[in-house]
């Protein structure tokens, strides 16, 4: 019974709205194709449809209309299609009743044509079909199938016409939703449509005979659905999550939400409108909504994150642009506040008491706690203190601790008990991050007073300060006693009691006086030997207590400059190169200070005349004078007394040796003045040990040689007319060793000969060296071997022959040998002038016949010394050669 008796409240509830909307007759309304906006277009007669209307609106947005019907245009509009329509609502809030009346543009372009002579009137064209606007409405409840429409064809006056359809709905997705009678061409509907779904049905009607012919063309027959407002507005997430700082200002925008709906857009079942149901903590109101943009703001300056760190909203947003029949949807906002740095750090306590010994630093001696309601391990918590006063001489630093936020207060400098017995320090804190509200950074509640209470204890001497400076004139007579560094007990702010020693004193000039600790010269102080000059002279000294503490402390002694030192000439000894150079600058120094230094004064004093007829001096500046010579002046070495006087009358005289020479370069009168003047170098010294030890060869070969003979050895009984074979040639030779006795071993034929002989002179031939055997002997090697070849003594005699014993005594081979290498050896250690030469025994090789130059060695014979003359006539750069190659 129940289920009925709802059915036919509905079924009334239905016949009552269609018997009304019968009475709101359908308006229409002849209108331009262009419309202005805000211009008005016509009027509806709004008390014969609804009298008790209370809210008035229209479906179009692009029109508005006034409690009295007028109809307004809300913008520019355009009428593409001849006639448009839209609804306007008519509701009564109070019985909960609505109505609506169907307004209809039109506009209509008459089409002129040629007019006829027969013709009287123009007359408009009948269509052959008709048919009428179609629409249905969404989720209609029927009944089904539901009457749509009529279509006729104007055939059907003449012919019998049968319709069909096709189309979405028809033949295609969704499937049989619409069918029209074969022979009366009403269209149905079989069941309700959803517009999300389906928003219009574009169907094809057709006319045709029993026989199949098609009475006319195929008719477009749209289905339009109007669309019902069943769907909710839903938002875009189901949770919000927003930030917003505790210290914004009103006004700032802390998020946007957003809602869509799934109905036709542009009207009423899509027009939303966003508030906040419920905000949790509730109050005071901290947040509002923008009812059409959903922007989400915040309305008050009481965000405080210390109190309340996150806010939960419930968001509600309602279609129909809110009214009360709207559909509804909801989502939660959480909006957490930021920390910002709105809470000025404070003190525990407004005074501290530490204490420290005295001399100690690096030490901790205060932790001072601080309180910050901000977020902990953040910037606005984190603090820097700063000692505002009472450090002045930087015995105090204070940090943080990153941990605990603790202001850590430390000495990094040593405090005297004797000069304060503490120090009174005013400290401060702020946060690392700046102060968001107008607030003073330094106020009453985040200063702090620390009192620092400095321990005594018994200390050693201090030499205070650490270098202490006295002034001594040089020359100062041995013994002079002079105050010397003073150091004190802290304690009693003297020095009674304290002995003094000497640490260090470069020099050893000084001494000092345990007891009182001045010092005493010992030696005389000379300002000019101390190196560098014109600085202090340091002593170091150890001061000592009863107690055996002690200091060190450095006593610079500034020693006075006396002119104790006259000028003096740089050079020794000058070459002037005439007629190139007419002159010589002279320089001198003084190693005095500069007040008893230049300019200095320069004279040639009482000389022999021809000195001063010769030569002339005359300034240059302070400190150089130029020495000049006359036209006539000889080419020699002169000595010429130069005297320099300083400032303050200390002078010295000098004698210069002056090298007059005909020269282009002074390095060639030099070169020629160490030539006359060498000495042995330690190459000539190894060529005499080289001769000597070529002696001592020659000799073992003679005891070799006795000691074959005592064997009852046979040699070659005309060996002393043989020569030595000359073994330093680059021509191929035979290969011959010595052996361990002393005989010479001959590879090619396996034979082997003793030799023995005396040595004559040497001689040259064409730059080949033979020595002549002076005994006996009438085949020398010269003679034995051709032009440009190379002959042994076998090959000269034509084979080898064994012979008896040597024919000379030992006595008789040193007799003769000797002198002569020693009278070579002298004569290879002295050049043509028969002085010492810088040059040294060398080795040659043969280079063949016929040299023009022959050989340049100190050794060469007598004969060809004089074809050496062209060593004489160098270039310069020879000359420089040869200088570096003279021992100085």
């Amino acid at each position: 019974h129940l289920f009925l008796t709802i059915l036919l409240f509905l079924i009334l509830y239905k016949s009552i709205l269609f018997l009304a909307g019968e009475a709101c007759k359908k308006v229409i309304l002849n209108v331009p194709s262009k419309l202005e906006a805000d211009k008005i277009i016509g009027r509806v007669n709004l008390e014969e449809c609804f009298r008790s209307a209370d809210l008035i609106q229209s479906s179009d947005p692009d029109f508005r209309v006034l409690s009295d019907g007028s109809v307004y245009t809300a913008r520019a509009v355009v009428l593409s299609n001849e006639k448009r329509s839209f609804t306007i609502w008519l509701s009564d809030k109070r019985k909960q009743t609505q109505k609506e009346v169907t307004v209809l543009l039109e506009h209509q372009e008459k089409v002129l044509k040629t007019r006829h002579t027969r013709e009287t009137v123009l007359r408009r064209a009948k269509r052959r079909w008709a048919p009428i606007p179609c629409s249905m409405q969404e989720n209609s409840l029927g009944p089904f199938p539901l009457f749509l429409q009529q279509v006729e064809s104007d055939a059907a006056q003449n012919y019998t016409v049968f319709y069909s359809i096709s189309g979405r709905g028809v033949d295609q997705e969704p499937l049989n939703l619409f069918y029209i009678e074969r022979d009366t061409g009403n269209l149905f509907c079989t069941q309700p449509v959803d517009r999300e779904e389906y928003d219009v049905f574009d169907l094809i009607a057709y006319a045709s005979t029993a026989d199949g012919y098609s009475a006319d063309l195929p008719l477009p027959l749209p289905i339009r659905v109007e669309d019902e407002n069943d769907n909710h507005p839903v938002f875009t997430e189901a949770i919000y999550n927003f930030e917003v700082s505790e210290s914004s200002r009103l006004g700032t925008t802390v998020g946007v939400v957003c809602a869509t709906d799934r109905d036709e857009p542009d009207t009423m079942h899509t027009r939303l409108k966003y508030s906040i149901l419920q905000q949790t903590p509730r109050s005071p109101g901290l947040f509002s909504v923008h009812p059409s943009t959903g922007v989400i703001t915040t309305v008050s300056h009481y965000l405080d994150r210390e109190v309340v760190d996150k806010y939960s909203l419930i968001m509600k947003v309602q279609d129909m642009d809110g009214q009360f029949f709207g559909l509804i949807g909801t989502s939660t906002c959480i909006i957490t506040v930021t920390d910002s740095n709105d809470n000025a750090p404070t003190f525990r306590q407004n005074a501290y008491e530490a204490f420290v010994e005295e001399n100690a630093f690096n030490v901790e001696i205060l932790r001072i706690p601080v309180e910050d309601k901000d977020l902990i391990n953040t910037a606005n918590w984190r603090v820097d203190f700063t000692i505002l006063k009472g450090n002045e001489n930087g015995h105090f630093k204070i940090s943080t601790d990153k941990e605990t936020n603790e202001g850590v207060l430390c000495v990094v400098k040593p405090l005297n008990y004797e000069e304060n017995h503490q120090v009174n320090l005013e400290i401060g804190v702020n946060n690392e991050a700046p102060f968001t509200r107008d607030i003073p950074r330094v106020t009453a509640l985040n200063r702090a007073l620390v009192t620092v209470h400095v321990r005594d204890l018994d200390e050693g001497p201090e030499c205070t300060p650490a270098a202490q400076y006295v002034r001594i004139k040089e020359n100062l007579a041995v013994g002079s006693k002079i105050d010397g560094y003073k150091a004190y007990d802290p304690e009693t702010r003297n020095g009674n009691g304290l002995r003094y020693k000497k640490l260090h004193d470069p020099k050893g000039w000084i001494t000092i006086d345990e007891i009182s600790g001045s010092i005493i010269t010992s030696k005389i102080l000379d300002r000019e030997v101390e190196t560098p000059k014109n600085e202090l002279y340091n002593i170091t000294v150890l001061a000592i207590d009863k107690d055996n503490r002690s200091c060190t402390g450095t006593l610079a002694v500034d020693i006075e400059d006396v002119n104790d030192n006259p000028p003096e000439i740089l050079q020794e000894y000058v070459v002037i190169c005439k007629p190139k150079m007419g002159y010589t600058d002279i320089l001198a120094v003084d190693p005095d200070e500069p007040v008893h230094g230049a300019p200095f004064y320069f004279s040639l004093p009482n000389t022999s005349p021809e000195i001063s007829r010769l030569w002339s001096l005359t300034k240059v500046n302070d400190t150089a004078a130029r020495l000049s010579y006359q036209k006539n002046a000889g080419f020699q070495e002169y000595t010429i007394p130069i005297t320099v006087k300083d400032r303050a009358g200390q002078a010295a005289t000098k004698l210069l040796r002056v090298n007059l020479c005909e020269c282009t370069h002074p390095a060639q009168c030099r070169v020629t003045s160490r030539s006359a003047g060498v000495v042995l170098g330690k190459w000539a010294i190894l060529a005499i040990l080289l001769g000597i030890a070529l002696l001592f060869s020659v000799l073992l070969t003679l005891v070799c040689g006795v000691f074959g003979a005592t064997k009852g050895k046979r040699f070659p009984e005309d060996l002393a007319q043989q020569n030595l074979i000359i073994s330093n040639t680059e021509a191929p030779g035979d290969d011959r060793v010595c052996s361990a006795n002393g005989f010479m071993t001959q590879t090619a034929n396996n034979s082997s000969q003793g030799f023995c002989g005396t040595m004559g002179s040497g001689m040259k031939n064409g730059g080949q060296e033979t020595i002549e055997m002076v005994k006996g002997g009438n085949q020398t090697l010269e003679s034995c071997r051709g032009a440009g070849h190379h002959h042994t003594l076998d090959s000269c005699r034509g084979g080898h022959t064994e012979v008896d014993n040597c024919r000379y005594t030992y006595s008789e081979w040193h007799s003769f040998t000797q002198p002569r290498l020693g009278e070579k050896l002298h004569r290879c250690n002295h050049n043509e002038d028969h002085m010492p030469s810088q040059d040294y025994v060398l080795t040659y090789n043969y280079e063949g016949r016929g040299s023009p130059a022959g050989s340049v060695g100190c050794c060469s014979e007598k004969q060809e010394e004089d074809g050496l003359d062209f060593l004489n006539n160098l270039e310069p750069k020879f000359i420089t050669l040869a200088e570096a190659c003279t021992k100085r």
